[in-house]
């Protein structure tokens, strides 16, 4: 049976973080729908490229137009088998969303896995999810994350924190390790 995965997207999701997960997991054979509040399956979202460069933050650009492949307001947490969150911008507005917070929630009262990275931070703390919990973000995120009762783990931004069904990394450069331990806790095993 294929594992379905629902992935939160909007305007402005990091490029990285919204393309390549999108790809690998639908590359092992998951059904990856990725949705954005108020939009339909085929419409697209703008996305931003977030990079590195030695300044005090990433320097942001524009990226690729993404399509989602579902239509948001027909979603049914309760048929998914694990939930992404992308970064970006897209963070900040779309926990703004009732129903996509009630989505997050569902995830974690069913103890379902969850990946989030960068800022999808900010939609974990906005449904009320990581008090108790040990977590990474981009480190801008990190008072949130306190404010909001979790634990905010400062790790290096190539590598990721996992605390039982919650998988999370502070940026796309932790792509490698954050994909194979959603995997893990996705109960999936690919052998070389």
């Amino acid at each position: 049976m294929t594992k379905r995965v629902l992935m939160l997207v909007g305007d402005y999701a990091e490029d990285y973080e919204t393309m390549v997960p999108f790809q690998a997991l639908g590359m092992i054979g998951y059904q990856v729908d990725a949705v954005c509040p108020d939009k339909k399956a085929g419409q697209t979202i703008r996305t931003s490229v977030h990079d590195f460069e030695g300044d005090q933050t990433y320097s942001e650009k524009r990226g690729h137009n993404f399509t989602v492949n579902a239509t948001f307001a027909d979603v049914d947490p309760k048929t998914y088998d694990g939930l992404v969150i992308a970064g970006g911008r897209a963070p900040e507005y779309i926990r703004l969303n009732a129903k996509v917070l009630d989505c997050v929630r569902h995830f974690f009262d069913a103890n379902k896995p969850v990946a989030a990275v960068c800022h999808g931070a900010q939609v974990l703390t906005a449904a009320g999810v990581v008090k108790g919990r040990t977590l990474t973000a981009y480190p801008a995120c990190g008072p949130e994350v306190r404010l909001a009762g979790g634990e905010y783990v400062d790790v290096p931004v190539t590598d990721v924190v996992v605390d039982r069904n919650l998988v999370t990394a502070p940026a796309w450069p932790a792509h490698q390790k954050w994909l194979a331990a959603f995997l893990k806790v996705m109960g999936t095993t690919i052998n070389p």
